[in-house]
């Protein structure tokens, strides 16, 4: 996942409104995953700790490694909250053109290649219709709070 830190200079959208828009169950996982991330790099110093202390070991972990262990499940939690959450879901939103360009630089790839392959192959060229399905697959736009952005976000 893309981060703040990686990709200033990108385009950024604002979040559409401060309150929760319905999205898809890819959609939140996608958030989820970001909200995780995000927590733990706050906490990468006490994970590190309770892993390096965890290394080689089997059933000794709970006993040895107790303080480590209690250290990173405190910073866990307390960057666990509502407001990282929302932090997360905003960035998800703000990347929104970020992931629109990368899954449209990707089906231009797999055109080629598809393209690359017939001509190999001497298969026949694509019909007129599936063309259109093809251009038409490549404007389709990412599906927020069950529709898609309007022309004047762009």
């Amino acid at each position: 996942m893309a981060s703040k830190d990686s990709a200033p200079d990108a385009a950024r959208l604002p979040m559409p409104s401060r309150n929760p828009m319905p999205l898809s169950a890819t959609q939140e996982a996608a958030i989820r995953d970001l909200y995780h991330e995000r927590v733990k790099r706050h906490c990468s110093d006490e994970i590190k700790a309770f892993s390096d202390c965890a290394k080689g070991r089997t059933i000794t972990i709970s006993f040895a490694c107790r303080v480590p262990l209690r250290l990173m499940n405190a910073c866990m939690k307390e960057h666990a909250s509502q407001a990282e959450h929302d932090a997360a879901r905003e960035e998800w939103f703000a990347l929104r053109q970020q992931r629109q360009k990368e899954r449209e630089r990707k089906e231009i790839k797999k055109t080629a290649q598809e393209d690359f392959i017939r001509e190999w192959w001497g298969l026949p060229e694509r019909t007129a219709e599936a063309k259109k399905k093809l251009a038409d697959r490549l404007a389709m736009e990412e599906r927020v709070g069950g529709l898609s952005r309007s022309k004047e976000e762009k």
